[in-house]
């Protein structure tokens, strides 16, 4: 059965095991993997909870996007190396016993590009996936009321924005730290409803209490 407190222990061990990812040695992708994990069972729990299966569909789109980005950029770079080195091997052959300057042969420009493709590729399916986790965190800090969440999933969106510029890797960093604290946050159970404020004095009298009273002192007058 679904439970916060569930919820709580999965995602908080989750959002450790995935701030790990830089361990060598492939350990960090294990764990990064591991922590993915229990960070999905972590807010499905909270999505059961709360009756609202969007924050889990959000989390599956994102968690989908990191996954498939790094593989596709994986994929253009080894076809990338792989025609650089045919290049290559044929510029090698072609200039053995040429003599004259040396001239870099024009398909280097096309690898480059392929390798800006893999690059472009990889920022895009970043970007949209930390979209998708501020669109699950926000709603899970609304109804659970831990802002951590929303500034963690700000975070998030920001770091993948920047993530081109080198300085995004350290505001990520800075998002799976506060989704640690974030999911150790979480209640053991849903707060309630705020409660309607409280209108101190006496209520403001209705249009027909006015036409009332104005008539009863009208027949007094006469």
């Amino acid at each position: 059965m679904a439970s916060l407190g569930q919820a709580k222990m999965l995602g908080g061990v989750g959002a450790i095991l995935a701030v790990l990812f830089w361990v060598p040695a492939h350990v960090g992708l294990v764990l990064l993997t591991a922590g993915l994990v229990l960070m999905l069972f972590a807010v499905r729990n909270i999505s059961d909870t709360l009756g609202d299966h969007a924050i889990f569909t959000n989390m599956i789109y994102s968690v989908i996007l990191a996954i498939i980005g790094p593989i596709i950029a994986t994929l253009i770079l080894f076809a990338a190396a792989e025609f650089i080195f045919n290049v290559f091997t044929r510029f090698f052959s072609d200039s053995v016993g040429m003599t004259g300057p040396v001239v870099i042969p024009s398909e280097i420009w096309t690898a480059i590009g392929i390798v800006i493709l893999a690059g472009v590729v990889l920022w895009v399916c970043i970007l949209v996936s930390t979209v998708f986790l501020k669109r699950s965190y926000d709603v899970i800090a609304m109804k659970l009321r831990v802002d951590m969440f929303r500034t963690s999933g700000l975070l998030f969106v920001i770091g993948g924005a920047t993530v081109i510029i080198l300085v995004g890797f350290l505001i990520l960093f800075i998002a799976a730290v506060l989704q640690i604290v974030a999911f150790f946050s979480i209640p053991e159970k849903p707060q309630p409803s705020m409660a309607p404020q409280q209108t101190w004095g006496q209520p403001p009298p209705s249009a027909g209490s006015i036409g009332s009273d104005c008539s009863l002192l009208f027949r007094g007058a006469l």
